[in-house]
């Protein structure tokens, strides 16, 4: 920390100092500092493929950082069961809301306090950008959840498309021509109506599993089965924006700070960085003319640390127009060397049928 201190201001402070300073900030801060630099980035017509027909392709869902066994973290928090045994580092939790198609941090809530994911989770339902497409898993595919979407959202176009679990009771209502039907869900006294899609899916040359989905799109005609069965497998540019989070980002598998309060002020600090090399990762993707998804957020990174190293080392030595030109040419070098298109499915997902079955159950 003293050294990015030193590269950023030139002053030195020594790493125990700015600990001791940081420890005395409040977290409300931390909180507003997010809510002011996370924002959606993506542009329909610069990025169609974060999109359905209009919708920002949204994805919620949560994960836990390991944090180093200080004294003051052994006092003050539990290592959780894993497995087999009891984990051996206590965890700090975070649930972020990512533009799917950008990989890009529309908010986050983190929990110095141990809350759980669901929690931390609920605390971002109306964080979601207007006319998007909230896709998440079988986590949040349940009832009072989704209820609960509805009502914190009852105008406007915020949607949702989950996977639930297939021993969850639903009332059929009625069946549609592209193989989907209408049902009711029920929590307590209240109720929704959704679409559930029924079908099946597998990687690569895997076996086939069954998936159940449920959406508020209720036009099927606008919104086919085929169509929304294929795009819940978006889902999963929440879990490659997870491992760039905490595998490309880190050198280190564990969170540094010493006091759960600190620990969730560095996962903050590296959730807005993520930001930032996004902004640049977008750049690059203009200049190489390809979405964005396929300039290497890893290659990214590394080409802006060694950016700002030399822009610190030369600082004085280039005019403006000098500095333009190698931020300008280092972004076509990150563009050129763009990830290949990814291949196509070796086996297409598919609804089951036949349709009368939904009057079964």
């Amino acid at each position: 920390m003293s050294q990015h201190v030193r590269q950023l201001t030139g002053k030195s402070v020594t790493d125990s100092a700015l600990s001791q300073r940081r420890s005395h900030l409040p977290w409300q801060m931390f909180e507003t500092l997010m809510e002011e630099t996370l924002h959606p980035k993506a542009q329909q017509k610069l990025h169609p493929e974060a999109f359905h027909k209009g919708l920002l392709a949204c994805g919620l869902d949560g994960s836990r950082f390991s944090v180093a066994n200080t004294p003051q973290i052994k006092a003050s928090m539990f290592k959780p069961d894993s497995r087999r045994f009891q984990a051996a580092f206590a965890k700090v939790g975070v649930a972020v809301l990512v533009e799917l198609g950008l990989h890009n941090p529309i908010a986050a809530a983190i929990g110095p306090q141990e809350e759980s994911e669901m929690v931390l989770s609920r605390q971002l339902l109306d964080r979601l950008p207007e006319k998007s497409l909230l896709i998440c898993d079988r986590y949040y595919g349940v009832p009072v959840l989704l209820i609960e979407f509805k009502e914190i959202h009852p105008k406007g176009q915020r949607e949702f498309l989950v996977r639930a679990r297939k021993n969850l009771n639903r009332k059929w209502m009625e069946s549609y021509a592209d193989g989907s039907a209408l049902v009711e869900i029920r929590s307590g006294k209240k109720k929704l109506l959704v679409r559930e899609i029924v079908g099946q899916v597998r990687r690569g040359k895997g076996a086939w599993s069954k998936v159940r989905l449920w959406t508020s799109l209720l036009d099927w005609r606008q919104h086919p089965a085929s169509e929304l069965l294929a795009l819940y497998a978006q889902r999963w540019e929440q879990e490659s924006f997870y491992r760039e989070l905490k595998v490309d980002m880190r050198s280190n598998p564990l969170v540094q700070s010493h006091t759960p309060l600190t620990a969730a002020q560095e996962i903050a600090a590296l959730i807005m960085a993520y930001a930032i090399l996004v902004d640049e990762r977008i750049k690059a993707a203009k200049t190489g003319e390809v979405p964005v998804l396929r300039i290497s957020f890893l290659k990214t990174l590394e080409a802006m640390r060694g950016l700002w190293q030399f822009l610190e080392t030369t600082a004085g030595l280039l005019d403006e127009r000098g500095v333009r030109l190698v931020v300008r040419r280092t972004l076509q070098r990150i563009a050129e060397r763009a990830i290949p298109k990814r291949r196509q499915r070796s086996c297409p997902r598919a609804l089951r049928q036949p349709v009368s079955s939904w009057r079964c159950g």
